[in-house]
């Protein structure tokens, strides 16, 4: 080959792959100075806030106790020769339960009454003794000394006629204690002695205990800052209240279930806890079929009052910050997220009442929380509350995958 072909095949090498560098920068040029595409709006979800009619509940914890309680003990000393009910029976007032040997007893009332008709047989002729001396002291047959000692020998003989009687009674008194009955009417618990058992009058162990439980006593615990609360809300108008309404108490058991009686609020104690700083309130509860028992845990739903325009809102639009203070966005007219401090008052369902923060006719963002910040700008649209019948499908648990 010549060397001028070689030098021509050269120059086309290279002018070739100038001319392709020129049309790949060419290319990159033109792309990097096409406009890029505007970001999208985000679109996030808001519910309007509208005042409401909600009756305001508190629940307080508390425990059952008897309506009145009877311990049983002995008034006099005795061996119990038997008893005479059985345990964990209901007992009428005045219904036998124990009985003592009564036969010390009666002697010592025999013989009180035999020195009372001694003494009312004495009587007499110590009168008639004390009559005569006063003829006599008149025609001066006696000393004035003799007839003061007939006078004074029947005052004693009357004196002692009362004495008698009195001892008559104690024992009569003494002789009904051998028959221990029942103070009031309830339901008895287990006996603490036997036939044969040596008593003791006034002893520190009761022999049995009684109680009354229809109705019975609820007795719970609130805060004393709850009350000054609720007094404050009473007064400014937040609340308001029926006094007889307020009286009455809705209660659920320990398992959750509701009673099905309505009890009474009865009163409220006077003296806060110095260790606690709650005071007790007692709620009477009808107690028929004996359901509820003494010591028992329940709770009461005590009504506070009604908030005639109340701002709730959805738990779900509520954020907290990093030092825990409740927070929500909302969406002004500009379409533009505003953040809102807010102070909740308590959980009613699933939304928060709000006491400060929020008023009527805003709207808080409920989904899309995550993708905005406040001030930017986003799309609105109202949100698509599911229905009862699809959130109840949702909760329904769901049969595991076979393997």
């Amino acid at each position: 080959m010549r060397k001028n072909d070689v030098g021509y095949g050269l120059f086309k090498c290279v002018a070739l792959g100038a001319a392709l560098l020129t049309g790949l920068w060419g290319v990159g040029c033109d792309r990097g100075t096409e406009a890029q595409p505007a970001p999208e709006v985000p679109e996030v979800a808001f519910v309007t806030i509208e005042p409401q009619r909600v009756e305001l509940t508190t629940e307080l914890p508390g425990r059952t106790s008897a309506y009145r309680i009877a311990e049983i003990r002995p008034q006099v000393n005795g061996i119990l020769q038997k008893r005479l009910f059985r345990e964990g029976s209901d007992v009428k007032a005045g219904q036998l339960l124990y009985q003592l040997d009564p036969a010390p007893f009666q002697v010592a009332h025999d013989s009180a009454r035999a020195s009372l008709v001694k003494a009312q047989a004495n009587l007499p002729s110590i009168k008639l003794k004390s009559e005569r001396y006063k003829e006599l002291l008149v025609d001066k047959a006696v000393s004035q000394q003799e007839c003061d000692d007939a006078a004074a020998a029947l005052e004693q003989a009357r004196a002692e006629i009362e004495y008698w009687k009195a001892a008559v009674e104690a024992a009569r008194i003494n002789l009904g204690y051998t028959r221990v009955t029942a103070p009031i009417a309830g339901r008895i618990g287990r006996s603490s002695v036997t036939d044969g058992a040596l008593l003791t009058a006034y002893q520190p162990m009761a022999l049995a205990t009684i109680q009354q439980l229809d109705p019975i006593y609820v007795d719970v615990t609130q805060s004393s800052t709850e009350l000054l609360r609720l007094r404050r809300n009473l007064e400014t108008g937040r609340l308001s209240t029926d006094a007889e309404t307020r009286k009455k108490v809705s209660l659920l058991l320990e398992d959750g279930i509701p009673y099905p009686l309505e009890g009474t609020l009865q009163f409220r104690d006077v003296t806060v806890d110095p260790t606690t700083g709650s005071y007790t309130l007692r709620i009477v509860v009808p107690n028929p079929e004996n359901l509820l028992l003494p010591g028992m845990f329940m709770r009461a739903v005590v009504e506070e009052g009604v908030a005639e325009k109340a701002i709730l809102a959805p738990q779900q639009g509520v954020g907290r910050t990093p030092k825990g203070e409740p927070i929500a966005l909302v969406v002004d007219a500009a379409g533009t997220v505003q953040q809102r401090m807010l102070t909740l008052d308590r959980a009613i369902g699933d939304q928060w009442l709000v006491s400060s923060g929020l008023s009527a006719g805003e709207r808080v963002i409920v989904e899309g929380i995550l993708n905005v910040r406040p001030g930017a700008a986003v799309k609105a649209v109202p949100f698509d509350r599911p229905k009862d019948g699809a959130r109840a499908a949702d909760t329904k648990p769901r049969p595991a995958a076979s393997n």
